[in-house]
């Protein structure tokens, strides 16, 4: 299987850049040219290569240290970060063979006291229960949730998916979940990564008052995200029986069986003993990366298991809307490699609050506009005005969002997508007048662009 180190390896080779042929006679290996155009893409999402030219001259680049270090600085304004954190990201971005390899530090779990140690702030507890209030904090479990699932579905399915580099777009995921219509210029791969999560996100939200940080939970949740994406069919729901490495890090986690399964009832231990439910929350999404129970797919373990004890408070969950992919992952190599949880936990920070905002419709005061949306406001409603009167169906409504987006600064174009999506998909008869809109135009827009997939 050709690898994202497989074909950074290959473009070593070539410091004018390779195109995409030369990519292919380097790698030596039977792989269709429309699947490494579709691993370049997300290797270009991630900033791991720099594209050049068009159409037949298309070379592909990796960046300059000088161009690394220019897009973490750009990513940097878009989410407040600590000083500790910007020192982080400073260090990260030295090459790998000047950063010291180092293995798993059971110290770095085994020394955590619950209800004693703490890696968020009591003020910063106090913050997130202000975003996170439901109104629905007395009621049983899993009450709010359910009250959301169907939008909570699309967004934690496509969120946590495009941290994985899933290339479906917000449209696209809500087709899928909701029309079960697949996109056959994408791979399966992405499809059922996303129908993946949907799976696991309704065995969190329905089965919220026998599930918890224990053995059933985290191991069935493990193997709802990786079913039919293993090599091993035994190997979804399965702690972790061989070695494994860390693409792009120094950090090598443990890899005897024994150990792993010892560590991995110590943190489930810990985790249920932890009172505060965003404390419980982001605990997780630290120490189970860092372990790797799992073969693979630990990540996406993390952070719907970062919803369990956000669900059974019945507090706004964490979708992890708008998070820039590169400092997620910068944030969670900080932890693999320094055992420092700065930069992740500024991530989160950031992350609940965007996420909670999604979910604010009951909560009884009004939050301050989006200083996003109100920037781009002219063009937001300039292109949802145009894919309503051009009566377009989902696919050309998405074909079209990401052709304007083309006029966006790159860095902010990720966000006006999802901006513009959630937008068109939040469209009912009570709203639509804002984008001048006449009420034939939009009952023939909604039946096109609800019955396409269905033709």
């Amino acid at each position: 299987m050709t690898t994202a180190p497989h074909i950074l390896d290959a473009l070593k080779r070539y410091p004018d850049g390779a195109s995409i042929d030369e990519i292919i006679k380097t790698l030596d290996l039977n792989i269709e040219k429309r699947s490494l155009q579709r691993r370049l893409l997300n290797l270009k999402k991630q900033g791991d290569i720099i594209v050049t030219g068009k159409a037949r001259a298309v070379r592909y680049h990796l960046p300059t240290q000088t161009e690394t270090q220019a897009t973490s600085v750009s990513l940097t304004d878009l989410i407040p970060l600590t000083a500790s954190s910007k020192q982080l990201l400073t260090d990260l971005a030295q090459p790998i063979q000047r950063r010291k390899p180092v293995g798993y530090q059971r110290e770095f779990l085994e020394s955590y006291r619950p209800n004693i140690d703490s890696y968020l702030s009591q003020e910063e507890m106090q913050l997130l229960a202000e975003f996170g209030n439901t109104a629905k904090l007395d009621q049983p479990a899993g009450t709010y949730a359910q009250q959301i699932l169907n939008r909570l579905l699309i967004d934690l399915s496509w969120n946590s998916s495009r941290l994985e580099g899933n290339t479906y777009t917000l449209l696209d995921t809500e087709r899928l979940i909701s029309l079960g219509e697949a996109d056959d210029s994408k791979s399966a791969l992405d499809a059922q990564m996303i129908l993946n999560h949907k799976d696991a996100i309704e065995f969190i939200v329905q089965s919220a008052i026998e599930i918890g940080f224990n053995r059933y939970t985290i191991q069935n949740l493990h193997g709802l995200l990786a079913n039919n994406l293993l090599p091993d069919p035994e190997a979804p729901g399965r702690l972790r029986t061989f070695g494994v490495g860390i693409s792009k890090s120094v950090y090598t986690p443990l890899g005897i069986p024994q150990l792993i399964e010892e560590s991995f009832d110590l943190m489930l231990q810990k985790a249920r003993q932890i009172e505060n439910p965003f404390e419980q929350s982001f605990f997780i999404m630290v120490q189970l990366p860092y372990l790797q129970p799992f073969d693979d797919v630990n990540k996406r373990v993390s952070r719907l298991a970062a919803n369990i004890s956000l669900n059974q408070h019945n507090l706004s969950p964490l979708s992890f809307v708008d998070v820039p992919d590169h400092l997620y992952i910068q944030g969670t190599l900080a932890i693999y490699e320094m055992n420092r949880v700065d930069l992740l936990k500024d991530v989160f920070l950031w992350a609940y609050e965007r996420s909670a905002a999604r979910y604010a419709a009951l909560r009884q005061s009004l939050g301050e506009p989006d200083p996003f949306r109100l920037r781009f406001r002219e063009p937001i409603r300039t292109l949802i005005t145009r894919i309503v009167s051009q009566l377009m169906d989902s696919k050309q409504a998405s074909e079209s969002i990401t052709n304007f987006a083309t006029q966006i600064p790159e860095i902010e174009r990720p966000q006006f997508i999802e901006a513009v999506e959630t937008e068109l998909l939040s469209l009912h008869e009570g709203n639509f007048a804002r984008y001048w809109i006449k009420p034939s135009e939009f009952k023939q827009w909604k039946t096109a662009f609800n019955s396409s997939s269905k033709q």
